[in-house]
């Protein structure tokens, strides 16, 4: 079984199997320990249970994704089993490989990428003119979580095991 953090936008979402779970949390580092276990208890799924961690890298909040990685490792570690990567394109990717993916980033442009195009940060206008490039777009309606179970397996079964770092499509504040 694969456990499954998202800790990217506000919140919480976590996912095993079928099952998913959301909560809205200002302090995701307080109750992300908790919600976990929670989860896995109300699931009946013990922590032996588990053959790997996936965790979302990006792009979303700067803290929430260092938090969620963090967090995703250490409990990796403590199990020893591996922590995926997965980042939020790969997900509307695996379920429309010919869309335009254009995430609002909430400061007034958009995480964007497709199959062709590697993820960056476009203004309003330049996402206007790019999507018309591609039959669809998607972004606007949030994904679910659970299909990055698949993307998950398919990584561990190609021995694609790397590292979780954040994906940070621009400098954060503090850099700036």
């Amino acid at each position: 079984m694969i456990l499954i953090i998202n800790t990217s936008g506000n919140g919480i979402e976590l996912s095993i199997n079928d099952k998913i779970l959301k909560i809205d949390s200002e302090k995701q580092s307080v109750a992300l320990p908790s919600a976990v276990m929670n989860f896995l208890n109300q699931n009946h799924i013990n922590n032996q249970d588990l053959s790997a961690v996936g965790v979302i890298v990006g792009p979303g909040s700067f803290t929430g994704i260092r938090m969620g990685i963090a967090y995703a490792k250490g409990f990796g570690l403590g199990l020893n089993i591996p922590v995926i990567p997965i980042n939020i394109f790969e997900i509307y990717l695996h379920k429309t490989p010919d869309a335009f993916v254009a995430l609002d980033s909430g400061r007034g442009d958009f995480f964007v990428a497709a199959h062709d195009l590697e993820p960056c940060v476009m203004d309003i206008d330049t996402v206007e003119q790019e999507q018309m490039k591609y039959p669809r777009t998607v972004g606007h309606i949030p994904f679910d979580l659970r299909d990055a179970k698949e993307i998950i397996e398919n990584k561990i079964k190609s021995g694609d095991l790397q590292p979780a770092i954040p994906m940070y499509l621009r400098p954060s504040y503090a850099e700036k």
